[in-house]
C-alpha cells in the first residue's frame, strides 16, 4: 500500500495530534474541544471525518481548488488592461483606490 504525503499547516498538525489522542481515548472529547477552542459537537464530526478520510479530515475540503469568488480569466484582463493604460505609474494600492472614483466598472 502506497502512503501518501499530506501537506499540513502546523495548525493542522496540532488539530491532527488531538484527535488523535482523543481516539486513543487519552483525552476526552470535552477536553479536546476546549483544547482546539471549538465546540464538543465540531469534534464528533472530525472524528467521523477521521474514521472516514483519515488524516485529511483537518485538511479544508475546498484546498487546492479554485475560488467560486474568481473573475473571469477574460474580465480580469479587462481590469489590468485598463488600469495599466490609466494608472501605469502607481503601485496597486494607489490604483484601487483612484479606480472606484473615475466610474471605471
Amino acid at each position: 500500500m502506497e502512503t501518501e504525503r499530506i501537506a499540513l499547516s502546523q495548525r493542522e498538525r496540532d488539530r491532527l495530534r488531538v484527535l488523535h489522542e482523543v481516539k486513543q481515548k487519552q483525552i476526552t472529547q470535552i477536553e479536546a474541544a476546549s483544547r482546539l477552542k471549538v465546540s464538543d459537537r465540531h469534534i464528533r464530526r472530525l472524528l467521523f471525518r477521521l474514521g472516514e478520510q483519515g488524516d485529511r479530515a483537518v485538511i479544508h475540503g475546498l484546498r487546492g481548488r479554485p475560488s467560486n469568488r474568481r473573475l473571469t480569466a477574460r474580465f480580469e484582463q479587462k481590469i489590468v488592461e485598463r488600469v495599466r493604460q490609466r494608472y501605469a505609474d502607481f503601485g496597486p494600492t494607489l490604483a484601487a483606490e483612484h479606480w472606484p472614483r473615475r466610474g471605471c466598472r
